[in-house]
């Protein structure tokens, strides 16, 4: 009960697409992008999920916009940017940490 007020009172809806994405109660996003032009997988971390995909399939980030279209197939949040940052970043040094992801997203990426 007191969980279900709480919800209501900061007018979040888990079960609203545009509520996860707009939610002031997350700082930061990790995401896993796949380019559906040669299947190679891209991790990022943004403080706007939503602006930041579309950002990549309108083709206005340098890196990739030699490999759109691209689909979302994973994404985490973090309350603090910090933490998506690290997170990210941790992704991308430690080729065991993104391995055991992969694992687990298998049929995400096929």
């Amino acid at each position: 009960m007191l969980n279900q007020r709480k919800l209501q009172k900061n007018n979040f809806d888990i079960n609203k697409k545009d509520d996860l994405f707009l939610s002031s109660q997350i700082g930061g996003w990790v995401y896993i992008l796949k380019s559906k032009k040669d299947n190679n997988l891209y991790i990022g971390s943004t403080k706007n999920l939503k602006k930041r995909f579309q950002e990549h399939n309108s083709e206005l980030i340098r890196s990739t916009k030699s490999r759109v279209p691209f689909e979302l197939i994973y994404y985490e949040a973090y309350k603090s940017e910090k933490d998506a940052r690290l997170r990210e970043s941790r992704l991308k040094q430690r080729k065991r940490a993104f391995a055991q992801l992969k694992k687990r997203i298998i049929f995400s990426i096929i």
